[in-house]
């Protein structure tokens, strides 16, 4: 039997966030308030909106206006990235609580698709959550299309006094 057509060998499952046990300390709603006040000084509509959060991952959502396309009618790399990286914050922070000064330490973005201007979903997992560093995938994706447009690995620290 070939290679190609011989069955793949058992794997056993990876134990995923929520078999790790991060339950989130902050819904939907408290993360959207948290947001607003943490970054007043644009267009709310800027905002990426939380629409669901669970133990170890969150879902966030935006809208892309006219202002995030680029030529060709897609929405660009800056706006995709601006949202893994808020979908990684928006993860920590859920499961750490209102640490405002938790910054980016590293985000790695592989562009998978052209992003059509609809809305842009991102679902942030927590890969690793330690007391002064966390780890996060977060998957970009719209409805209309079967696969994701980007993904991202982002490393957060966290602050001492978190």
């Amino acid at each position: 039997m070939s290679v190609l057509t011989s069955p793949a060998p058992a794997v056993a499952a990876r134990p995923t966030a929520r078999a790790e046990g991060y339950q989130p300390v902050l819904d939907a709603a408290a993360l959207n308030a948290f947001m607003a006040r943490a970054f007043p000084h644009g267009p709310r509509e800027h905002l990426a909106r939380v629409d669901q959060v669970a133990p170890g991952e969150v879902l966030l959502s935006r809208e892309p206006g006219l202002e995030h396309l680029r030529p060709g009618g897609i929405v660009s790399g800056p706006t995709l990235m601006a949202l893994a990286d808020a979908a990684a914050y928006v993860a920590v922070l859920a499961h750490v609580g209102e640490v405002a000064m938790a910054v980016t330490s590293a985000l790695n973005y592989q562009f998978l698709q052209a992003c059509p201007q609809e809305t842009v979903r991102a679902r942030a997992s927590l890969i690793k959550l330690g007391r002064r560093q966390a780890v996060v995938d977060v998957r970009l994706f719209v409805d209309s299309l079967r696969h994701d447009v980007g993904q991202a690995v982002v490393t957060y620290a966290i602050p001492a006094a978190a």
